[in-house]
């Protein structure tokens, strides 16, 4: 059997994708603090997400699918492996993509509160050819200059530590309940469900005590009580830690589904 075959391809495109907007989503509280509008960039910014989350619906039930059609050997590993290493390099692609994310995002931003939080009169402001040609113009390269400053004395360890545990669960929690259903192939609909409780944990801890820290440092910023490089220093260390948390996921992947199926088992 192929394993790299053009349906893992296409998943592998839709995980990039993803990842690639949901490392973004660091960036936002950067332009909102930038124009002192966080409010309207958390509103623009779920656009994004919306396609996001149209990318995952789409992305599952071919994911799934695999499962189906797996060979006895582990062609499935290695495809699934292959789609973490998609989240890995859509993590690293949002990381390059900050700088011109922010600079245009923030533009964006300014256009919204203009048209009075219309978002298709943004959009059919935004497509046209003047504004398309502007936005050329605010793209740039990653630079050093973002992590300029940035010392190990700067990161607070136990956030970063968790945000790279926290990573590494979301992006296996639905691959390694699969896995786990040819674990356990009489319990597959169990092991495949416990994904929703596996990722339903993961999201709860990531709102707990990692979103409200960089939320706090971004009206900070607003209110003048912090600076913003303090708010940079913090988006480029979560982002940062992210991108680690898809690699941990490699390692944690099997022990993962191993996991799941103990788990479908206790409680059956």
């Amino acid at each position: 059997m192929e394993i790299i075959t053009d349906k893992l391809i296409m998943i592998a495109l839709f995980i990039l994708i993803i990842h690639s907007i949901e490392t973004l989503a660091y960036a936002v509280r950067l332009s909102g603090a930038r124009v002192k509008l966080l409010a309207s960039a958390l509103s623009l910014f779920n656009v994004m997400v919306m396609v996001s989350r149209l990318a995952n619906m789409m992305q599952q039930p071919f994911t799934g699918s695999l499962v189906d059609t797996a060979p006895a050997d582990n062609a499935l590993e290695y495809q699934y492996r292959f789609i973490i290493g998609a989240a890995s390099l859509g993590t690293l692609f949002g990381i390059l993509l900050l700088p011109t994310f922010v600079a245009i995002f923030s533009r964006g931003i300014i256009h919204l509160a203009e048209e009075r939080g219309s978002i298709p009169a943004l959009l059919k402001k935004g497509f046209t050819f003047d504004y398309v040609k502007r936005g050329i113009k605010h793209i740039r390269k990653p630079s050093l200059a973002y992590v300029k400053g940035i010392g190990l004395r700067d990161i607070p360890v136990k956030l970063f530590v968790m945000n790279i545990v926290i990573t590494a669960i979301y992006t296996i929690g639905v691959l390694s309940s699969l896995y786990a259903g040819l674990l356990v192939p009489e319990l597959k609909a169990t092991a495949v469900m416990a994904s929703g409780l596996i990722n339903g944990v993961a999201t709860i801890l990531l709102i707990i005590f990692i979103d409200p820290k960089i939320s706090i440092l971004a009206d900070d910023v607003i209110n003048q009580r912090g600076s913003y490089l303090d708010l940079k220093r913090a988006s480029v260390m979560m982002m940062t830690s992210r991108f680690l948390g898809t690699i941990l996921a490699q390692v944690l992947f099997i022990p993962g589904a191993h996991y799941v199926a103990w788990f479908a088992k206790l409680i059956t």
